[in-house]
């Protein structure tokens, strides 16, 4: 199993478990940095949980704080989307909230799996994602050749 359908299964293995703001753990609940660290590290990136950002609010936040803690977690932003991609979107005014998506760009019923706050749990939701896609990243190291930014240099 690829890295990207690593971090598919551990996320689908989260679903139905409780939001809970700043959650890191199934048993209590999780947020969707919480949602996200987890499956990284269930997919083989053992530092996630220790990097991920602690303060932090629902609204009000700022892009950078994600693309921090998303960097020191391993990942890189990619262009074009991927199953297991982590994809940050824009909610709202500075709100933005993290996503897993379940396949490929280019897939018309893709989908993402999130921690949904309204709905108090852990959900797949099918299709695009109904808000505004900012970036996508990917864990170092597993992207195709395709995906690759310049200065990476060839494998």
């Amino acid at each position: 199993m690829d890295c990207g359908a690593q971090v598919v299964a551990a996320a689908r293995a989260m679903v139905g478990v409780p939001f809970r703001l700043h959650g890191r753990s199934r048993e209590s609940g999780v947020d969707c940095v919480g949602l996200v660290m987890l499956a990284l590290e269930a997919a083989g990136q053992g530092r996630a949980l220790c990097v991920a950002p602690a303060r932090y609010s629902i609204r009000g936040g700022h892009v950078s704080l994600f693309h921090q803690g998303l960097t020191r977690a391993g990942l890189r932003p990619v262009e074009c989307g991927r199953a297991g991609d982590v994809v940050l979107v824009r909610v709202g005014v500075g709100q933005f909230h993290l996503m897993i998506a379940t396949s490929d760009e280019l897939v018309p019923d893709g989908g993402h799996i999130h921690a949904h706050a309204g709905l108090g749990r852990v959900v797949e939701m099918p299709g695009e994602s109904p808000w505004p896609v900012l970036e996508r990243w990917r864990l170092n190291g597993s992207a195709s050749r395709a995906d690759r930014h310049p200065e990476d240099g060839e494998p």
